[in-house]
């Protein structure tokens, strides 16, 4: 357990901390009143998503890889009561080029992650998964419950993170829970490598550059916006939901053409993509039953797709060359 000071809740070591989605959960922790270190090693988020956390006294950043035998000495430190692990290599396609690379951040990393928590006397490990493990699914929305079918070395390197999971309950008593994310979008999502559909088209439609729609597209996702994952993080923080899988997601399908709509009418700009093939491997349709997290965690997603483009076109356009 955690010694609190100044008033703080609890400590929380958040991985992957500066990234778009962890930047957003360490701004939350801060506002719920938890003191926060996070461990990132700035190769894919920014530091500019921390700018306003760096202004806060519970907060502190450490610059540096996971895997490095430094956490250890961080964690025995500090002794955070929670560790949330978001640091990971993200890119489906970067792991068939190169599947050990993503080993040796996806499943070395989490190891480390785990060995640390367990030096630093850590009650829980809350632990970003993807719908990749999923493969392709039999049912729709996919049940928490569903078999697991991994078809990349990412998805593969994040069931092997799970079972590391439970493995360290096993043997230390670390308490876990998995939240397996749908496709997030929302504000300080980048456009630029491998990133969500959502930041790309956002971007090219402010700025007028083309888009491109794949296929027909029929293709389908289950986008949930930001706010609502962090929210499934913090409730996961508590004492709730532990050592379960639980979907983050809404369970509702939207076409790769019907979003590219959506974000143009946000945009205010023509709705025209462009078409190409079908890249191979692409799912036809996913979207996960997040009906287990209610009972579970008490989580619900609480924002509309519409709602949600908006609020994530109004940040971009604050950031775009034009405004």
């Amino acid at each position: 357990m955690a010694i609190r000071q100044r008033g703080f809740i609890m400590r929380v070591l958040v991985t992957g901390g500066a990234g778009f989605i962890g930047s957003t959960l360490v701004d939350r922790l801060l506002a719920d009143g938890h003191e926060i270190a996070v461990v990132d090693d700035l190769s894919g988020g920014g530091r500019a998503n921390l700018a306003g956390a760096e202004r806060h006294p519970g907060f502190a950043l450490h610059v540096m890889d996971v895997r490095d035998p430094a956490l250890a000495d961080l964690a025995g430190d500090w002794r955070p009561e929670v560790v949330c692990h978001l640091a990971a290599q993200i890119s489906v396609r970067k792991s068939v080029a190169d599947p050990v690379h993503d080993a040796r951040l996806n499943v070395e990393g989490t190891a480390s992650v785990l060995a640390a928590a367990h030096r630093g006397g850590t009650r829980k490990v809350v632990f970003a998964s993807s719908v990749a493990v999923y493969g392709r699914p039999q049912v729709i929305p996919v049940p928490a419950g569903a078999a697991t079918d991994p078809r990349s070395p990412y998805a593969a390197s994040k069931l092997s993170a799970e079972i590391y999971l439970a493995t360290f309950k096993a043997l230390h008593g670390i308490d876990y829970t998995t939240l397996v994310l749908s496709n997030v979008y929302g504000p300080r999502q980048s456009p630029d490598g491998e990133a969500g559909v959502v930041a790309i088209f956002t971007d090219a439609l402010l700025n007028g550059s083309p888009t491109v729609v794949y296929g027909d597209g029929s293709q389908t996702r289950d986008y949930i916006f930001v706010d609502d994952v962090v929210d499934g993080f913090a409730r996961a923080c508590g004492t709730e939901g532990g050592g379960g899988r639980f979907n983050l997601g809404t369970g509702v399908q939207t076409t790769d053409r019907r979003l590219h709509s959506l974000i143009a009418e946000a945009a205010g700009a023509a709705d025209e993509p462009g078409t190409a093939p079908v890249r191979l491997g692409d799912l036809p349709a996913m979207a996960v039953d997040p009906a287990p997290a209610l009972e579970g965690l008490g989580w619900r997603p609480q924002t509309d797709l519409a709602a949600g483009l908006k609020a994530t076109v109004d940040w971009a356009r604050t950031r775009s060359p034009g405004a």
